[in-house]
């Protein structure tokens, strides 16, 4: 017997992860919303760290799928994030709005950053740059999706208090 809440789940997840490869790249922004990290943190907080470890790995391999030069990069970040948020959900992951738009805030800047240091493509300024400007802003853009998504699901997904 399937559960109502674990289908309902593994929806979300699979609309989040088809958003992240049809409608990211139609936006083609330089500070996009990372439909990823959201799918893996929802899922995150839903499971035991090493089946979110587990996830964020996997879904980091089919996003360095998509740019060879950077393989392992995506799987290493995601993999630690969905870890860390994993472990972290009893003491962020509430009904609190402003503590969830900061949990994928940090999610998404922490995804950034080891993406960022393990590719090891840019350098210098431009690294800075990326860090200090655009990691920031697209952490905010997928914090606000993220926040409106779990809000549009919360019903579904919470659990029944008996």
């Amino acid at each position: 017997m399937i559960n109502v809440r674990s289908a309902s789940v593994t929806v979300v997840i699979v609309v989040l992860i088809a958003l992240q490869f049809t409608l990211r790249p139609l936006l083609d922004w330089r500070a996009g919303i990372d439909f990823l990290v959201i799918a893996l943190l929802v899922l995150a907080v839903r499971t035991r760290p090493g089946l979110a470890a587990l996830a964020g790995f996997t879904m980091g391999l089919v996003s360095d799928a998509m740019s060879p030069e950077s393989l392992g990069a995506g799987a290493l970040a995601l993999t630690v994030v969905g870890f860390t948020a994993s472990r972290l959900k009893a003491a962020f992951f509430t009904d609190n709005v402003g503590v969830n738009v900061v949990f994928v805030f940090l999610g998404k800047c922490a995804a950034d950053i080891i993406f960022l240091l393990a590719e090891q493509r840019l350098g210098g300024g431009a690294l800075l740059a990326q860090l200090l400007i655009w990691t920031p802003l697209g952490a905010a853009l997928t914090a606000l999706v993220g926040v409106f998504v779990l809000a549009l699901v919360r019903p579904t997904l919470e659990r029944r208090r008996t």
